[in-house]
């Protein structure tokens, strides 16, 4: 009996499940199905560093952001470089400011 999954794993899962005596079912994703999946993986991987605060998934969080990164043709020095451009133009999260509300 299986466990089922359907989710985008990092590349050196089948083989970890091999390992352990068990046969991976898997297939390669297309470019579409690969940008959904990314999105799915994004979406899991924040909600578990919410859960926990670990910084290992904080660090899974900043994987799939590559990942997507790279898939998108995009550089890490060209998102860093956007990164800094819109910390310049609007600042960072450093002083905790939270807007409650704009009056008119």
């Amino acid at each position: 009996m299986g466990r089922e999954y359907d989710k985008l794993v990092r590349d050196g899962i089948p083989e970890r499940i091999e390992r352990n005596g068990e046969t991976p079912v898997v297939h390669t994703a297309d470019d579409e199905e690969y940008e959904q999946r990314l999105l799915e993986k994004l979406d899991e991987e924040v909600a578990e560093f919410r859960d926990g605060k670990e910084m290992a998934e904080l660090a899974d969080v900043l994987e799939v952001v590559h990942a997507i990164r790279e898939h998108h043709g995009v550089s890490a020095d060209r998102l860093s470089s956007l990164r800094s451009e819109k910390a310049s133009e609007r600042g960072r999260f450093e002083d905790r400011i939270v807007l409650e509300r704009v009056e008119t």
